[in-house]
């Protein structure tokens, strides 16, 4: 009797991508929202990173302005070009408003994420996108903050070979620098210009 062919690599890694996501976005929902006790967790806070110049970037940087902050990196296969075009969807969809907020893109795969790779990937999805990189503490040090989970998975022996587990959440950031409210990753760019316009006020 032959054996049922394996479903191809990159859909098993993927599938459990979106199902820990799933699972982080619930947990974080709760602790979000005050449902974790009178100890809510803190979200985001001071970061030095390079723009895809290799210029620093700090969040002071975007102060005055709203910050949609999202991790991923540019060898993902589909959740994170998704959601990026998705992003790119919402600011067309908000006209005028969307010069309120600054979109980024923070890398979770610095050792391939240079800054002109991500130059090179976020101008794909328009020119409203800012990409971020920095060190591997650089990284780990704003994934901390914004209560991030990443991790290297491995899919074969070279150095290349490997793909990232990460969580999958939109942070909306205020002018402040300031924790507004989580977004769903999963939503249309016109679910999510219409959460970003209520949330704006």
């Amino acid at each position: 009797m032959s054996t049922p062919p394996k479903p191809p690599t990159r859909i098993v890694y993927a599938t459990m991508g979106l199902l820990l996501a799933a699972l982080l976005i619930g947990a974080a929902a709760v602790l979000w929202s005050g449902g974790g006790g009178t100890n809510a967790l803190s979200i985001g806070g001071p970061f030095t990173l390079e723009d895809g110049n290799a210029k620093p970037v700090t969040d002071r940087d975007f102060r005055g302005r709203y910050m949609l902050v999202y991790f991923g990196y540019t060898f993902c296969p589909d959740v994170c070009p998704t959601t990026l075009n998705a992003i790119a969807d919402a600011m067309d969809r908000l006209g005028p408003a969307a010069d309120r907020i600054q979109p980024v893109f923070i890398t979770v795969d610095p050792k391939r994420d240079t800054p002109a790779a991500m130059k090179a990937y976020v101008a794909a999805f328009g020119p409203r996108i800012e990409g971020l990189t920095g060190t591997p503490e650089q990284i780990a040090a704003v994934a901390k903050a914004y209560r991030v989970y990443y991790a290297e998975h491995r899919t074969g022996p070279g150095p290349g070979d490997y793909a990232m587990d990460h969580s999958s959440v939109l942070y909306l950031m205020g002018p402040d620098g300031s924790f507004v409210a989580p977004l769903r990753a999963d939503a249309t760019g016109q679910e999510m210009a219409a959460s970003l316009k209520k949330l704006m006020g």
